[in-house]
């Protein structure tokens, strides 16, 4: 009675192995796709609008099944006598890569001054650099406006590089912080007993180590550059005006054209869809590794 006892045992704990909870499983995955969906619809609904005619893009409630057309981008790209986009958008391209690669620039050298060599008190310097990003925008509007204008710097894309600069640097800082210190002190010092210099460890050893996180930190710094809007309103005009600006034109007296205004919303932002595609692995990759932590 003993000996079956003792055998009858192990087979009760393995007949107890708890199985996979796949229904729990499959519920959280069914609600990320319902969550996906509802993020995606207003896009979805924006491209079909984009390709309706006025009359049929201003029906309520939509009409779904209307015929389509390329009338909306066709006047969007000045087809119809109006003005050319291609000037906004290549200013918003030269302010944002200019920009996110300064940024870039000076970021790395700091990130790893408060990594790998932190400096003394190198929390409160990076709470430092996070509260500058605590001030309203608005509140540095006016004194900025008027140092472009006392140095002739209004309407001229260079103050909005440097301007995107300054603000990206904090965030930049403290995300690639997190980014450098994931790396292994070893390999450094083992490039420093190779008698290699500082620039030759930022670019060949710490920058291919932490290259997910510097590609989350350089996308989250071009779509803030391209979709900023304050700034490049008030501090530029002609010469200087941006994409998001130019967006703001559509809007006149005769009314909102919807179908106009979908082809344009949907053309400037097919960069910062398209970056985000091109580097979703590296965003993904990067943010896990402690950017959010």
């Amino acid at each position: 009675m003993s000996a079956t006892a003792v055998q009858a045992r192990p087979s009760s704990t393995t007949s107890a192995d708890p199985t996979p909870r796949r229904p729990k499983g499959r519920g959280l995955g069914l609600v990320a796709w319902l969550a996906g969906i509802v993020f995606f619809l207003p896009i979805a609904w924006m491209a079909l609008t984009s390709f309706h005619s006025e009359s049929d893009a201003a029906t309520n409630p939509p009409s779904f099944a209307a015929p389509l057309t390329l009338d909306g981008y066709r006047e969007f790209f000045g087809a119809g006598g109006g003005a050319s986009p291609w000037p906004s958008l290549i200013n918003s391209t030269v302010a944002s890569l200019a920009s996110t690669l300064l940024v870039l620039i000076l970021a790395l050298p700091a990130a790893y001054a408060l990594s790998i060599r932190p400096v003394k008190k190198w929390t409160d310097v990076l709470f430092f650099f996070l509260s500058t990003k605590m001030l309203p925008v608005v509140a540095g509007l006016l004194p900025i406006y008027l140092f472009a204008k006392n140095t002739g710097m209004l309407d001229n894309i260079w103050l909005l590089v440097i301007l995107y600069t300054s603000m990206n640097l904090p965030i930049a800082v403290w995300m690639m912080q997190s980014f450098l210190s994931e790396v292994p002190v070893a390999i450094i010092e083992a490039a420093q007993i190779d008698g290699a210099k500082l620039p030759t460890i930022l670019t060949r050893v710490v920058a291919p180590i932490a290259l997910p996180g510097i590609a989350a930190t350089s996308l989250i710094c071009f779509i803030f550059s391209w979709n900023e809007l304050l700034f490049a309103r008030v501090l530029t005009g002609v010469v200087a005006e941006t994409a998001p600006v130019f967006l703001t034109g559509f809007i006149t007296s005769q009314g909102l054209f919807l179908a106009k205004v979908c082809a344009a919303s949907l053309v400037v932002s097919l960069p910062v869809l398209a970056a985000g595609f091109a580097a979703q692995d590296k965003l993904v990759q990067g943010l896990s590794l402690g950017a959010v932590k």
